[in-house]
Order: C-alpha cells, then structure tokens, then sequence
C-alpha cells in the first residue's frame, strides 16, 4: 500500500511539473528547390503553471557563422511582426492563424540560395520557455541541359558526346539511352552511360540514332535529346581546292574593286585641274563703258592736229557719227580699228580736202 501510493504522489508531481514543450520535428534537416516552399514545423503544448503572455520568435543563423541571428518573424502581444529581416520581408508567414492554438509553424515562400542556414523557434510562456532547430537547404534543380556532338560525326573518326545543364546543385547524376532503332547502346560505351560524356572511338553507321540525356539531383531532373548521323568521310581534298579557289577570287574581286576606286579619283582629280587652268587663261571680258570710252579717245587724238577755227564744225558732225551699236554690242578684240576722218572747207574761194 505504502509503495503504490509512492508511485502515485510520483504521478502527481510530474503532471504539476510539466511544462512548456517543443514536439520534435520528423526532419531535423529539409532541403527544398530554388523556388519552391519549405514548411518549417513548431508544435508545441504548454504547461499548467505558464501563466505568462505568449511569445513566439523565429531566428535564422546564417552557415557561415560570422553573422548573428536574425529575427525573422515575431509573435508578441497578440501581434504578428514579419518585416524584421529584408531579405525575407512578405514570403515568411504563420501557417496558423490561432497561434494559442500550440501552431507556431511558418511557410518560406520562393525560396532562395540565401535563405540557406538554421532556423530556430522560440516560444515563451512565463515560467516556460522552449526551442528547437532546422536546418533548410535550398538547392538547385537542372535546368538548361544541352546535349551536342564534340567532333566530326564522320566513319572512323573520334568524338564525344556531352550532357551539359546550364545549372544544378551538386551532386549530379547523369543516364544515356538510345531511343531509336535497337535501343541498346554500344557495348564500349556502357561504362560511361551514367557520365556527361560519352567517348565514341573509330565509328561506324550503327552509332546513328536519337540519344537523350537526364540529369538528376535531389530536388529535380532535366533532360535533352541527341540526333547522331554517322556519315561517310566528305572528300577532304576537292573541299580545300574549293576553298582555295573561292579565297582568289574573293581576292581578285577586291583588287578590281579597289583598281576601279582609284582610277576614278585620278579621272576626277585631272577634270578639276584641266577647268581651274581654263578658267585662269581666260582673260575677263570689258566692260561696254571702257569700249566707248577708248572709240572717243582715239577720236580726240585725231582732233589735235587741226585748227581751232575747225573744231567746232567737226565736233558737231563727228560725234554724231559715233554707232551706237559699239556701246551694246560685246568687244570681239581688244584691238579696235582706227577711225578714218574726211573734213571738207572752202577758203577764198578754194576747196581743201
């Protein structure tokens, strides 16, 4: 009797005693795509004597360790905090929309290479406090996979098939298959069917088919397909004469090209000098005032040598004789011709000419 009612008081005590308490999660370590959501779990259940208001904290340790925790996310005060870490500002959030409820558990929305570290839940119920950890790893599916030959897909030569994405968190797995034809890959290449390259050695047509390649990690696969074409060697020879002779032609039409360009300069060059020299040869021409002028002076030289007592008389008759065709028509020569004079006077009683 003394004995049982031990192990009842015993009972008794750890049911006062317990208290606040964190569910361990099923995953201590979760790892999710670049993009996607991680679900980060926090139940808890609290104990008769946490009387205390209830506060909820989220923390991230980043992995390099030279950086404190951040607060993430905050429950205090029936108040919802969210915007303490900018590089998770409006994609973590409460799954529960009753945190009393013992739900402390957040969603990390389009996760990203950064978001990588250890996640900490705190809760506090005075006298009760309680926290676990997880650790989330963000990796990155293959995506952009390229599969090309790596050679001359010709009979008899050596080339290499590759596999290659354009990213992929590490580590890798790679398959071949062939889907055409027999399916069966060559027997020389079974030992690198799970490598991103294949070495084909002294090829035959029976290589020839449709190839694909998919790539894995843990969070994802990608794949690409491949057409071989194994085909007769071309004719090496005619090939390089061909490319020869296009070489000189190509040459022989640049030098025309380029022939005709300065033929053409030249051409142009001696029509400007040839015009520049016929203009600077080409006396100007003289003005109609300068042509009277010069018919009047000549006519007043030939008027010194008469008399005074005759000059009237001539000038009367002579410069009325004066053309006016010589003050509109144009100079021929530079030279005119001279003027010829015929005066005619009576002088007691005889005729002088």
């Amino acid at each position: 009797m003394a004995l049982l009612l031990r192990v009842v008081l015993l009972c008794g005590v750890a049911d006062v005693t317990r208290s606040l308490s964190i569910t361990p999660p099923d995953q201590m370590m979760i790892e999710k795509a670049k993009g996607e959501t991680a679900y980060l779990p926090c139940k808890f259940t609290i104990g008769p004597d946490d009387q205390g208001p209830l506060d909820i904290e989220w923390l991230l340790s980043p992995p390099d360790n030279q950086q404190l925790d951040q607060v993430i996310i905050l429950y205090s005060g029936d108040k919802i905090y969210d915007n303490y870490y900018e590089a998770l500002k409006g994609r973590v959030h409460f799954t529960s929309n009753d945190l009393k409820s013992g739900d402390a558990s957040i969603n990390v929305t389009n996760l990203q290479l950064s978001d990588i570290g250890t996640y900490q839940c705190k809760v506090k119920k005075a006298p009760g406090v309680a926290n676990k950890k997880v650790l989330l790893t963000v990796l990155v599916k293959p995506s952009g996979t390229r599969c090309f030959v790596d050679g001359s897909e010709e009979i008899g030569n050596d080339f290499k098939l590759k596999c290659e994405p354009k990213e992929g968190s590490l580590p890798l797995r790679y398959e071949w298959q062939k889907l055409s034809d027999s399916q069966k890959m060559p027997t020389l290449w079974l030992a690198e069917m799970t490598s991103p390259v294949i070495t084909v050695r002294n090829a035959t047509s029976d290589y020839s088919g449709t190839y694909s390649c998919t790539v894995q990690n843990r969070v994802g696969s990608d794949q690409c397909m491949l057409r071989l074409d194994v085909v007769p060697p071309s004719n090496r020879a005619g090939t390089i004469a061909g490319a020869i002779i296009g070489t000189l032609l190509a040459l022989v039409i640049i030098g025309l090209i380029i022939f005709c360009c300065h033929k053409k300069r030249r051409e142009e060059k001696y029509e400007k000098e040839v015009h520049h020299d016929i203009r600077e040869d080409v006396p100007p021409p003289k003005s109609r005032t300068s042509t009277a002028r010069s018919y009047i002076g000549s006519n007043h030289s030939s008027l010194g040598s008469m008399s005074p007592s005759n000059m009237e008389g001539y000038s009367k008759t002579q410069y009325n004789q004066v053309p006016s065709e010589d003050f509109e028509r144009a100079p021929q020569s530079p030279t005119l011709p001279s003027a010829k004079f015929k005066l005619t006077y009576k002088t007691d009683g005889i005729t002088v000419v």
